[in-house]
């Protein structure tokens, strides 16, 4: 009869186990969504439609670590609390033999993940299609005749870019372009919801075009002309900043970027165009002149700054 309660009771404690897990799991899950979605606030605005895209696998990767780290300390915190040695216990625990099956499982779970991860990365870069040093692939593909099977998905399937802006880095500043207006700015003005290529160019070394509101950067190699992509969305002014390490006053290198209505910024470049160009104010140049005028010298020789950008246009 013992032995029949005790058989009887395996299936019982088996179902039950397998019960609480599954609950586990799922309240987990629910936690780590909520902070996923919570992680959408610790960002910038969306300035731009690819941050929208860059936030979901942002939000994605956060849930993704989440439910990963709280399934593992909850598992080590569960240990700790009710399996842990008595006081004065300094046996050896039971010899248990490794388990084939276990490992499988915990060495295939990690690598499907890191594929699921890249796959997904790789399909929001296709989305964003921000023809940056990928852009030659791209253009390689079309001439081909392949056409891109994100081509319909993409962002880029809005239409081609209408505004056309060169962006120039040195060291310190940032100039813009605008060539059909012949327009200058160390501001740069977006109109929203148009396709906008950037023609990135740096007169020295190598800087970085970072905007955090866009969630876009770029490097710019010297001797290389790099366009760049994208669709403003949201009006406001947002700061682009220099994500290299290009010298001393690297630091000073940042600009507005204005992002107003269509309306706004054909007015906009239409003011900037009668405009006399002068010499904008330049920190780096501003503090570097400063310091020659010192009679104790700090710090290490650094390299000239450029002379104060020539503009239509600035703050």
């Amino acid at each position: 009869m013992s032995g029949e309660l005790t058989g009887g009771s395996t299936p019982q404690k088996q179902y039950r186990k397998w019960l609480i897990l599954t609950t586990i799991a799922i309240v987990l899950a629910v936690v780590s969504i909520g902070i996923g979605k919570l992680s959408y606030s610790w960002l910038p605005p969306q300035a731009a439609a690819e941050s929208i895209l860059i936030d979901d696998l942002f939000s994605f990767l956060v849930t993704l670590g989440a439910f990963i780290f709280l399934g593992v300390t909850g598992t080590l915190t569960y240990s700790v609390i009710f399996h842990r040695a008595a006081k004065y216990d300094m046996s050896d625990g039971p010899h248990i033999e490794g388990n084939v099956m276990l490992e499988v499982i915990w060495t295939a779970i990690p690598i499907l993940l890191v594929f699921w991860i890249a796959g997904y990365s790789y399909q929001v870069y296709q989305k964003m299609a921000i023809k940056g040093p990928m852009e030659v692939v791209h253009l390689h593909h079309i001439q081909m005749g392949m056409q891109p099977a994100y081509a319909a998905e993409s962002i880029a399937s809005m239409g081609e870019p209408t505004e056309d802006i060169e962006v120039i880095g040195k060291q310190w500043a940032w100039v813009f372009r605008y060539p059909e207006q012949n327009v200058t700015s160390t501001e740069l003005h977006l109109p929203t919801n148009k396709r906008i290529r950037l023609a990135l160019k740096s007169e020295d070394v190598l800087h970085g075009f970072y905007i955090p509101a866009f969630r876009l950067k770029q490097d710019i190699i010297p001797g290389e002309n790099i366009n760049f992509e994208f669709t403003p969305i949201r009006e406001g002014t947002y700061q682009l900043t220099d994500s290299q390490f290009s010298g001393t006053y690297f630091a000073t290198m940042i600009a507005d970027v204005v992002v107003e209505s269509p309306k706004n910024y054909q007015e906009w470049l239409a003011n900037a165009a009668t405009q006399t160009p002068t010499a904008a104010p330049n920190q780096a140049a501003a503090e570097y002149a400063e310091e020659q005028h010192e009679t104790i010298k700090l710090g290490w020789p650094t390299v000239k700054p450029a002379q104060p950008p020539v503009v239509n246009y600035h703050k």
